[in-house]
């Protein structure tokens, strides 16, 4: 489980068993967890945040997207 980036005491992640499905990352915070698509940007899913948070949570992914895509394929080889 790639850790891309910890902020604000949020874990962006990748699980290593996900390779079939498109570009997205993990974020874990708590008990609080979403996954957000990265190509557009979009929240996947989301369980214990709060709105706010979620926007904080689109903001740091548009900034890091770049970073993210490329972690992503170097891993997944795609």
């Amino acid at each position: 489980m790639p850790t891309l980036l910890n902020w604000k005491g949020h874990k962006f992640l990748f699980y290593s068993k996900e390779p079939g499905e498109p570009p997205h990352v993990h974020i874990l915070k708590d008990r609080s967890q979403m996954k957000v698509w990265l190509d557009p940007i979009r929240e996947a899913k989301s369980v214990g945040f709060a709105t706010h948070e979620k926007t904080a949570i689109l903001k740091q992914v548009n900034k890091h997207r770049t970073g993210f895509l490329k972690a992503w394929h170097d891993y997944f080889g795609n």
